[in-house]
């Protein structure tokens, strides 16, 4: 991670100054990203796409949305067995630009148009300046029913049917944890004045209790070693402390169905190992990753990889049941991906350039360098009952034929 000391802009300037001139970095990387009015997603200000800051599956074409349709089919089907007269959910939380639930919509009228008039399409997003880019997007899709609403509100009156969590939790405000002096610290942001000039710069404060409980009694719950052996003094990492309380969230706002999570993870071994002495947090903007996550507040996105154990074990506790994970390569595989590229090989030769961009997007869909890391969590809310044979996995985690 940079020893940033970066211009601090004045808006933060006046936030930092009311609340003691330092913060946790998970109250910055809140404001940075969801302030109304100058956070990178609350003023929607970060654009999502081949030509914005970042790509995501979604925004390289229908494929991967066509392919997803196979997994959500399976589970919206049997739904619609279990409750014959309930409407029935897909829940999109962090929903982007809407690019998903657009690309699902149309999908669904073109081969299960039975299916979608029994669905309901509800983004659940927090951000203002992004809702406002959604329902353009949305605009004209006036066969499917559309809501926005938050969590807690969807908690209050919860729905059948599934959600999706598609690269939103590596978004969720993290604590910044550093070793210092043999012992874990919580990394500050602190406003720092020379000259008339204000800048951002990292400080340390000791763990508070809160905190420090948190991570002994989910390190016990999860095998964790934190810090790992051989880390000096400087490493640093993250700490998921929104994880909680999103998956509690997620629970209530669902009564019967499945969560998927489609994600960048770790496993505990990888993620808090002394040879990995910066964590994962990055920057993104404008297709360039950086390690100086203090620059630009609210011009940049930022995330940090989830750890595979510590998320399963705050779904666990939540009440989800966990079913299965696997990379994105394998995922697509499952749902169909080779015969894809293959329909592509297949088209006449005044499609050729179509077929180029579409096989390139498939490509970078299971690219390791790429998107082919993310990988995929289902979890159950209420499983069905298992037959003799047992339960059968969902199709995304079955090997491919």
């Amino acid at each position: 991670m940079k020893a940033s000391d970066v211009p601090c802009p004045e808006w933060l300037q006046q936030r930092l100054e009311k609340n003691g001139n330092r913060v946790p970095f998970s109250t910055f990387m809140d404001w940075a990203l969801h302030d109304p009015v100058h956070g990178a997603y609350g003023a929607g200000q970060l654009r999502v796409g081949k030509d914005g800051d970042f790509v995501t599956s979604p925004s390289l074409g229908e494929d991967f949305s066509a392919l997803l349709i196979h997994q959500l089919s399976d589970w919206l089907g049997c739904l619609a067995a279990r409750h014959p007269d309930s409407l029935l959910s897909v829940v999109d939380v962090g929903p982007g630009e809407g690019d998903l639930i657009a690309q699902l919509i149309t999908l669904f009228q073109a081969s299960a148009s039975d299916l979608l008039s029994r669905l309901e399409f509800v983004l659940v997003e927090i951000n203002p300046g992004m809702q406002v880019r959604q329902r353009n997007r949305l605009q004209g899709l006036a066969t499917a029913q559309c809501r926005w609403c938050s969590l807690a509100e969807l908690a209050s009156e919860p729905v059948n049917g599934v959600m999706l969590a598609h690269e939103l939790l590596d978004a969720l405000p993290v604590e910044r944890l550093i070793l210092s002096n043999g012992a874990l610290q919580r990394q500050m942001v602190a406003l720092q004045t020379s000259g008339g000039l204000s800048s951002l710069v990292w400080a340390e404060d000791a763990l508070p209790e809160p905190l420090k409980v948190q991570i002994s009694v989910q390190a016990e719950r999860d095998d964790l070693q934190l810090p790992p052996d051989g880390a000096q003094d400087g490493w640093a990492t993250e700490w998921h402390h929104s994880l909680k309380p999103w998956m509690q969230q997620a629970h209530a706002a669902l009564a019967d169905g499945m969560l998927l999570v489609v994600d960048y993870a770790l496993e505990a071994s990888r993620y808090y190992s002394s040879r990995r002495p910066d964590g994962t947090l990055l920057a993104y903007r404008r297709q360039q990753a950086s390690s100086d996550v203090l620059r630009d507040p609210g011009d940049q996105d930022i995330t940090a990889h989830l750890c595979v154990e510590a998320m399963l074990g705050e779904a666990s506790v939540a009440g989800w049941i966990p079913e299965g994970h696997c990379r994105q390569g394998e995922a697509l595989l499952a749902l169909g991906l080779a015969e894809r590229l293959n329909a592509l090989q297949q088209l006449p030769g005044d499609q050729l350039a179509e077929a180029l961009r579409r096989r390139e997007a498939l490509l970078r869909l299971v690219d390791p360098s790429c998107l082919g890391e993310l990988r995929w969590f289902s979890f159950h809310r209420n499983p069905p009952e298992a037959s003799a044979e047992g339960l059968h996995p969902s199709r995304f985690l079955r090997e491919p034929s």
